[in-house]
């Protein structure tokens, strides 16, 4: 009898501790979703409406134009909506597949402009992209937690085949951007070049 209730107490004291853990884990999910999904959303609202200081899509498409985004206006469109439509869906938990590729696909285009100055972000560097990419990525992965619209939808936009199509439709784009930019840049450096 002791024995019996000794080994229900283990019991009882394991379900604790793993309930305990899983709360934590979905509020971790839920505060990495909230903080991420936020700046990316300030950030995509920059680029679209000007808001928070930015220039909306004209300046933003200006500036895209000048460092090889052509044409500048769809590719400030396309950023913007890839940064604050992934990251309304990343705070939110709701299609998350889809929310983290659409991040990483919009910051594999930021890094590629930060990459000439090295990693660190003090000095112009990738580090900062790089980072908003991992974070959508690692929550895509990890799956949104119970704190979100996917799980109170079941799962229905958030479904393990998806993350495979997401990512490879979002690093097939991406790399087109990049490569596409990085041609106009050799472009217009030949013109640059040359005399007269």
């Amino acid at each position: 009898m002791g024995h019996t209730m000794c080994h229900g107490r283990h019991r009882l004291r394991g379900h604790r501790i793993h309930r305990t853990h899983s709360i934590r884990h979905d509020l971790g999910l839920l505060a990495l979703r909230l903080g991420t999904g936020g700046v990316l959303f300030a950030h995509g609202t920059q680029k679209l409406f000007g808001w928070f200081g930015g220039y909306g899509l004209e300046g933003t498409g200006k500036s895209m134009e000048q460092i090889g985004f052509r044409p500048g206006r769809a590719h400030a469109l396309a950023s913007g909506l890839g940064e604050a439509g992934g990251g309304t869906l990343l705070a939110l938990g709701l299609a998350t597949p889809g929310a983290g590729a659409a991040v990483a696909a919009a910051m594999s285009g930021a890094a590629s402009v930060h990459a000439p100055a090295g990693f660190f972000n003090d000095r112009g560097g990738l580090e900062y992209p790089v980072h908003l990419a991992l974070a959508g990525s690692a929550v895509a992965l990890a799956g949104p937690g119970r704190f979100s619209l996917d799980h109170l939808l079941v799962h229905r936009l958030d479904q393990p085949w998806m993350l495979g199509v997401t990512f490879a439709a979002a690093a097939a784009a991406a790399a087109c951007v990049v490569s596409r930019r990085l041609r106009v840049q050799r472009e217009q450096e030949a013109e640059t070049a040359q005399p007269g």
